[in-house]
């Protein structure tokens, strides 16, 4: 069966620091690797949580990528449009986790083998049968090659009567707001489900507050954005309509994939034809579970998990 939920981006291996506050710049121990990129793992909990899905992405004929493609393949990814290419590593990301909370980043991705996606990996008939085709804002900051396969693949998945759904999970710092907004317009005039946190939808707007800054970016003609919130759940807006959902309460380990992980819960929801509130309740219980274990895929529950949470909750 052609897979309902595509994605396509770039491919990465994760290796952290075991311990907060040790930074970057000394010797120190490591756990790791960890199979990674955004658009990666929401595919993998897109899979876990039971729906049928296909990822388009380049990684290196190396350890690291062996790694990555193990990971989908075996969580039920059909990894038949992505690619390991001989002569480039696979991207890279070292990570530290601060005191305060924040993390620091090496990244070797815009020189691996992740930027070698272009707009020949886009198979027209593969994303034009898609339901939905997710992406995110970090796969179109590191290549132009990337932003242009991305595109072409919400356009095609689109034009043939599908939807987008769009996590603009991209650094200012690394490119300028106003770069960040000319890179996201196009995708964002395509958009069908937008999955901001709330600094991202001020980078979209410039609007301060969280909430008016959704309710702009409906104006504008997004039918649905889902305001990612953390701990305090989210919220969801539609023309002439919001409504918060809470979370629930969970013992934090490692917070990075858990906004992918809340995505392809969401998105998974629509797929079944949920209606709002229900499907943003198990995009924040997914979310939150995930944080629960060190590495960006390995707290995505399955499917089972999750309605357990919601029954008991």
């Amino acid at each position: 069966m052609s897979p309902k939920i595509l994605s396509i981006g770039e491919l990465l291996v994760e290796v952290m620091r075991k311990r907060v506050g040790e930074g970057l710049s000394a010797p120190g121990d490591f756990a790791g690797p960890f199979p990674s990129g955004a658009p990666a793992i929401f595919i993998d909990a897109a899979a876990r949580l039971g729906s049928q899905t296909g990822f388009t992405g380049v990684a290196g004929v190396d350890g690291f990528g062996d790694c990555i493609f193990e990971r989908l393949k075996r969580d039920g990814v059909d990894l038949s449009h992505s690619r390991q290419v001989s002569g480039w590593t696979t991207g890279i990301a070292f990570v530290a986790y601060q005191n305060s909370g924040s993390r620091e980043f090496i990244f070797h991705l815009a020189h691996s083998a992740a930027a070698l996606l272009n707009e020949a990996d886009v198979d027209w008939q593969y994303f034009s049968s898609a339901s939905w085709v997710h992406l995110c804002g970090s796969s179109l900051a590191f290549s132009e090659d990337s932003r242009k396969a991305c595109e072409l693949a919400a356009w095609t998945c689109k034009s043939a009567g599908g939807k987008v759904s769009f996590d603009p999970n991209v650094r200012p710092e690394l490119m300028g707001l106003d770069r960040l907004r000319e890179i996201c317009a196009p995708i964002l005039e395509m958009t069908d489900l937008l999955l901001p946190s709330g600094q991202e939808a001020f980078f979209l707007t410039g609007i301060e507050d969280a909430n008016r800054a959704c309710e702009s970016l409906v104006a504008r003609g997004i039918p649905l954005v889902a305001l990612k919130q953390g701990a305090r759940g989210s919220t969801v807006f539609s023309p002439g309509v919001s409504r918060t959902v809470e979370s629930i309460a969970v013992k934090e380990v490692d917070p990075t994939g858990a906004g992918d992980c809340y995505d392809a819960a969401f998105v998974t929801g629509l797929c079944a034809g949920w209606e709002l509130s229900k499907t943003a309740r198990f995009a924040n219980i997914t979310g939150a579970m995930a944080v629960t274990r060190l590495g960006p895929m390995e707290g995505a529950p399955l499917l089972d998990q999750v309605l357990e949470k919601m029954d008991r909750s």
